[in-house]
């Protein structure tokens, strides 16, 4: 910042001085156009001269009595003009002083005031040097009036808001990423320990081998669903023309058994719409949607897919979930209700999943509760032809 203040310093100091010398300079030039005849007039105070004497001067009382001959006119323009000469002289002098005096405080001003201007610029420098990941709720809270360095601050500290929620949302992802993958790890080293001590029955042993093997399964589920997050967040690395239609068609058939076994009954109608971007993310996306809808509701219930030009949209009965917990719901290992640890429940990465690829693909996934239960679920993608 001393650089910066240095510049604003030279700048502003050497304005004010160009200010100064330009005001002096004017001032000297109009001083010295009227000097020499103000003080001829001072030096001789008449203005009747002999008609053939020379040219008439400018009159006053007491020139009205007086008539002065060529030879003391001469005399006394030659004392006007030594008269004037030192006068310039010393007003050349004083102002040479008074602009050395204005530019050492111009220099002086201009120094305070690039300090003052660029006070706030220093305290953001000296904050963001400070941050650090135990001190993210630290603001910058600038009191200046309106202006640009007060919008700079502002927009730092909206900067710091957003870093804030990613950091605590990373965190809160590392967290419950640990716990969901050492549940299934303390089921098996449980079963393994508990269930196969002293020498247990052939009965006893198929059932503990079909809970590691589910257990297993629900570990690989959760890993690939990890994967595929992490995917979707890097951004589509090949885009091709898909039908969205067909892909949900083809995805709600391939999730017509699992719904029949759930007593859940789905209404699909889908249009045609063009979409340009990843199939096997799109897949992922309209499949976590239909899964979702029809795992997370009641025997009996429904799940009423659309897919038109305004995107996708899924409906479904079920529980009532509260409004106020329903953004929530996209973000990682959130659930409307507590686990159960059923199998085919997920690990609760299926919105997230859905919000991540839908933002690589340039769209946006939002939810609301319906109010006799259940949500719906809606995603816009930019189509094409």
């Amino acid at each position: 910042m001393s650089s910066e203040r240095a510049r604003l310093t030279a700048l502003y100091g050497g304005l004010l001085t160009l200010a100064g010398a330009l005001l002096m300079g004017l001032v000297y030039v109009l001083v010295s156009e009227g000097v020499y005849s103000s003080v001829l007039t001072a030096v001789v105070p008449a203005a009747r001269l002999d008609a053939a004497s020379g040219p008439a001067l400018p009159t006053s009382d007491w020139a009205q009595t007086t008539v002065v001959q060529p030879g003391r006119y001469a005399v006394a323009q030659k004392v006007s003009t030594a008269a004037g000469d030192a006068a310039l002289s010393q007003l050349l002098t004083v102002s040479a002083l008074s602009l050395a005096v204005y530019a050492a405080l111009s220099v002086g001003l201009a120094w305070w005031m690039a300090g003052r201007v660029l006070r706030p610029v220093g305290v953001i420098t000296a904050r963001a040097r400070r941050l650090s990941g135990s001190n993210l709720h630290e603001r910058i809270a600038l009191k200046a009036p309106p202006g640009e360095l007060k919008e700079l601050a502002d927009t730092f500290d909206g900067m710091l808001d957003r870093i804030e929620q990613l950091v605590a949302a990373r965190q809160r992802f590392a967290a419950n990423a640990a716990h969901e993958l050492r549940t299934p790890l303390a089921v098996q080293r449980a079963a393994a320990e508990i269930g196969l001590a002293d020498d247990p029955p052939p009965e006893k042993v198929a059932w503990i081998r079909e809970k590691l093997i589910d257990t297993a399964a629900g570990s690989e589920q959760l890993i690939e669903g990890l994967l595929l997050l992490a995917v979707s967040d890097e951004g589509l690395r090949r885009r091709e023309p898909v039908d969205l239609g067909a892909t949900t068609t083809t995805v709600t058939e391939a999730l017509a058994a699992e719904a029949a076994e759930r007593d859940v009954t789905v209404d699909v109608a889908a249009r045609p719409v063009g979409v340009e971007g990843d199939p096997v993310l799109l897949n992922h996306l309209v499949h976590n949607l239909v899964a979702n809808a029809v795992r997370h509701n009641h025997p009996g219930g429904a799940v009423r897919v659309r897919v038109g030009p305004g995107g996708l949209e899924v409906a479904n009965t079920g529980p009532v979930v509260a409004p106020e917990t329903v953004p929530l719901l996209f973000e990682p290992f959130r659930r409307a209700r507590a686990r159960r640890h059923a199998p085919g429940e997920g690990a609760g990465l299926g919105l997230s999943i859905v919000a991540s690829v839908a933002r690589a693909h340039g769209g946006e996934a939002t939810a609301t509760a319906n109010p006799g239960g259940g949500l719906t679920a809606r995603v816009t993608l930019p189509t094409c032809a």
